[in-house]
């Protein structure tokens, strides 16, 4: 009992002290709450004053920088109202001064009316006596006034003319002093030096046999021999009554150069047949191949001309197989070259780009006949495609004068060409085409007024005028002379120059009976 006893006291002692605990730590809680609501009123209040202080200072403070606005405000406005009035005051005094210029020219105004009407007046006055002197003057000269005109003009064209011929005869002179020397060594220098070995050769258009047989081996059963090789290298057979020889026929040299050697080896070789033929002109292909690259890469080492496109590089080795009048066009091409170089040399002109322009300016020539257009124009595309310089292309555009040369470099390839296609033996001209160019020369001389006959002579190198000494004094010899020999250059194309060459004499005969 005494245990139980023990035990409810304990355990009520301590429900006692936790209950006591509880209520303890309640008070000292709401102690503390309390306290803290009493601090935060006080913060609040303390807040609440210190924002209406703020509030009150920030009132001030705006209220100064309205007035500090007002008052710069206010002394702008005063500022600007004074520099308006300065204005209006100027342009018051500018408006016055107007006035007065206003004025002064109105008075001017009337004062030219006036003197205006005097110059009618006067000018009235003046045609009356101009046309009243005109009248005398008809009277005493028998003469109108279109026909005192027209005596006079012809009397002042007379008389122009005599000193423009003079004119021409001093410029002429001074002009063949100081120039006619110095382009005649330039020349002569340039040509000695490119003595060329060859100048002209003929293209090859035939291969011998070694007997007559061979033309029928060549033909072969039923022409297939013969149509498989013109097939293949696209050129035409000839095989007449000519002993022991073919005749090739084509447009292109370069085929026929392939043609040529195929025939020669399939001789040579002896088997005949459309597969030997195949393999013989694959062979000859390559070998032309060969021989065009090989030609382009002399042409350029012997020229002295690197950097050049391959592309371009072998049409220059196709010209070896191209002939113009007789002339090979790459050998033409190479003398160009080297005149052109020369002559700038003399000149201390840029003689690579001459040299160069000089080589490339017939490379028109190396492409087939069913490229339209003519060899300028084809080869001024195929520079412009491969990059070449604007002044090189220029030069082979104006060599015939398709365009007007800009450049020294343009004017020596076109000298260099003409020489180099001038020399004696280097080129043919069929007998039709060279009677009428001589025709052509004859009837543009004829054409002149005041020209009695004209002759072509030294193989159209000179034409010969005899005019009419009565309608052509020799003032006038000068000035149809050069308009003859601009002529001649404008409308007609020819190897080298003509010399125009005017003759004017007096013949007085009569007879003893």
């Amino acid at each position: 009992m005494d245990t139980i006893w023990y035990v409810l006291v304990a355990v009520i002692s301590i429900a006692v002290g936790v209950f006591g605990g509880m209520i303890l730590r309640k008070k000292i809680a709401e102690g503390k709450i309390g306290s803290a609501e009493e601090e935060a009123k006080r913060i609040v209040l303390d807040g609440e004053k210190q924002a209406e202080t703020k509030k009150k200072e920030a009132l001030i403070e705006a209220k100064e920088e309205i007035l500090r606005q007002r008052n710069e405000s206010e002394r702008e406005i005063k500022e600007r109202r004074s520099e308006l009035n300065a204005e209006k005051r100027r342009l018051d005094q500018k408006e016055s001064n107007l006035d007065k210029k206003t004025d002064a020219l109105e008075k001017k105004n009337e004062q030219l009316d006036r003197k205006l009407k005097e110059v009618d007046g006067i000018r009235t006055q003046a045609e009356e006596a101009l046309a009243k002197q005109l009248t005398v003057l008809e009277e005493i000269s028998g003469l109108s006034i279109n026909e005192a005109k027209e005596q006079l003009i012809e009397k002042v064209e007379s008389q122009v003319k005599h000193e423009l011929a003079q004119r021409l005869d001093e410029l002429e002179a001074q002009f063949k002093e100081e120039s006619e020397t110095k382009a005649r060594n330039i020349l002569s220098l340039a040509i000695q030096r490119c003595a060329a070995d060859h100048v002209a050769e003929a293209t090859i258009s035939s291969v011998a046999l070694p007997n007559e047989e061979m033309k029928g081996r060549i033909i072969g059963r039923e022409g297939r021999n013969i149509q498989k090789i013109e097939t293949l290298t696209g050129v035409e057979l000839i095989i007449d009554d000519t002993p022991e020889a073919i005749t090739i026929s084509g447009f292109d040299p370069v085929r026929r150069e392939v043609a040529r050697l195929a025939l020669e080896k399939l001789i040579s070789d002896g088997r005949i047949h459309p597969a030997r033929i195949e393999e013989m002109v694959e062979k000859a292909q390559r070998e032309v191949d060969t021989s065009v690259k090989q030609a382009g890469d002399r042409a350029t080492f012997e020229v002295g001309i690197h950097g050049i496109h391959p592309e371009l590089v072998k049409l220059l080795g196709r010209l070896r197989y191209r002939t113009s009048y007789g002339q090979n066009v790459l050998k033409h091409s190479i003398e160009v070259a080297f005149l052109a170089g020369m002559m700038a040399e003399e000149l201390g002109v840029d003689a690579n780009a001459a040299k160069r322009a000089g080589l490339l300016h017939d490379i028109g020539k190396a492409f087939p006949h069913d490229v339209e257009g003519s060899h300028v124009e084809i080869g001024v595309n195929a520079l412009k495609k491969y990059k070449e310089s604007k002044e090189v292309i220029h030069a082979v555009e104006a060599h015939h004068n398709d365009v007007e040369p800009r450049t020294i470099v343009a004017i020596l390839v076109q000298a260099a060409d003409a020489i180099s296609a001038a020399r004696p033996g280097a080129r043919r001209e069929d007998m039709e085409n060279y009677i009428k160019r001589l025709q052509k020369l004859e009837e543009i001389a004829a054409g002149f007024d005041g020209v009695d006959k004209a002759f072509a002579i030294q193989a159209g190198r000179e034409v010969r005028v005899m005019v009419k000494p009565e309608q052509v004094n020799d003032e006038g010899m000068k000035l149809i002379a050069r308009e003859m020999a601009a002529k001649i250059q404008a409308e007609m194309k020819y190897p080298g120059q003509i010399k125009v060459h005017l003759i004017r004499e007096s013949r007085v005969a009569d007879y003893a009976k």
